[in-house]
Parts: C-alpha cells; structure tokens; sequence
C-alpha cells in the first residue's frame, strides 16, 4: 500500500488526514524500524506493508465506532503501538492509555509519544487482569488486536470499559471464537452487538471487527488472576 492507496482507503473510512498526521506515520515508521533492529516489535517492516497492515488495518475501527464522539480509549495489549497509537494520531482529541506487559515495548511506545509530540495519552507497564482490578468501569472505548482468544479478551477488557461502552476485538477469521465466547458474555453482562467481517485492500487477507457492548457493572470477581484465568477461561 503506497501512500496515495493509503490516503484512498481512509477516505472509504471517513477519515481524513492531514500533512502533519502523515508526516508523523512517516516518523513513527522510521522509529518502528530503528527500534526493531534492537527488539522484536513487528515482523512486518516493508513500508508498503506496514501502511497497509498495521496503520490502515489500526483505522478499520471506524467501520464500527465513530472516535470522534468518544471521549477515553484503553488499548490492550498495545504492544509497538497498534491500534492505540495510530488512532491517536488520526484522533488527536481522544485520550487514550496504552496497556502492556512488557517493559521494553513501553519504553518503544514512550519514545514515539515524545518524538511525536503527541499529547493527552499514557502508558502503563502492567498484566491487564492487574490493571483491571483498580480501573473499573474507566474507559468508553476499551480495544485489543489480536492479544488473546476472545473468551479471554472478554474477561480481560470488559471490567474497565463503562456500563453502555463497547470492548472491541480486531481479529482476523475468528468464527469460531465468537461461538466459543457465548458463556463468557452472559457472565459478564454483555452481548455482540456487531460483526463486521471483511477483506484488507489489495492483499485481501481476512478481518473480523467484533463490537460488543457492557450491559450492566462487570461481578467484582472479574478479572480472575491470569493462571485461573488461562487454565479455566470462560
């Protein structure tokens, strides 16, 4: 995906970006690459397929949600920064926290935020199911790309994302996952709003957005510790 495609393809999103919104998917690519030297971030670094891969793939969120009528996001999982850094630089106005494990990808993730300025946006070092203990019921929109199982990603996103606000999953072909989550979103007093299943451009390789809604204040007992979570999933 060359540039001009890229420009193309948002604008089938509504999305339309500015010079200096390009001029820093350009610097935050220059430090993915640099950066991926010295750690291992992404295994995709041809420029072509970053654009279309992660920073369009990062944008289909706006097949779902419409970000400009949202006031708070929590990536999940955020790892080099997709979604949540890329919607931060299309979305300027949204503040949006960056959740990950691993200390190295934060201090990626520091590192792009100061080069390129951006403002109203944390990270936090930290497990998720930790993090959602003290968080509660915090974010409109809480979103994870490709982190976990979705019966895992439920009991994992759904107790910080507000009562009427939506957890959403970016996957790829994941049928069988939703069939597999059923008990999950009962438990956790929510139901699938939306599915929305397509096809990247040019590469037609297989997506699946999941948009699910909280319907009521998540059990206290969610989420679980990570090892009951991982040998007893929902």
């Amino acid at each position: 995906m060359n540039i001009a495609e890229f420009i193309k393809e948002l604008e089938k999103l509504n999305i339309k970006i500015t010079n200096k919104q390009l001029e820093q998917l350009e610097e935050y690519y220059n430090l993915l690459i640099e950066w991926n030297k010295v750690m291992n971030l992404t295994g995709i670094t041809e420029k072509k397929d970053v654009y279309l891969k992660h920073f369009y793939d990062s944008l289909t969120i706006a097949k779902v949600i419409d970000l400009n009528t949202v006031n708070n996001l929590c990536d999940v999982g955020s790892g080099a920064g997709f979604p949540g850094i890329v919607i931060k630089i299309l979305f300027p106005n949204l503040q949006i926290t960056l959740v990950d494990s691993l200390n190295k990808r934060i201090n990626f993730l520091n590192e792009v935020i100061a080069k390129l300025k951006l403002e109203k946006i944390e990270t936090i070092h930290n497990r998720i199911e930790e993090f959602g203990i003290k968080n509660r019921e915090k974010y409109d929109i809480v979103v994870a790309r490709a982190v976990a199982q979705l019966n895992i990603l439920l009991e994992y996103c759904l107790p910080i994302t507000k009562i009427n606000g939506y957890f959403i999953a970016m996957k790829g072909n994941c049928l069988e996952e939703i069939t597999n989550s059923k008990k999950a979103l009962i438990k956790l007093s929510s139901h699938i709003e939306e599915t929305n299943i397509f096809n990247l451009p040019i590469e037609n390789s297989n997506r699946t957005i999941i948009k699910i809604k909280k319907d009521a204040i998540t059990n206290k007992k969610f989420p679980r510790k990570y090892s009951e979570i991982k040998k007893y999933p929902l």
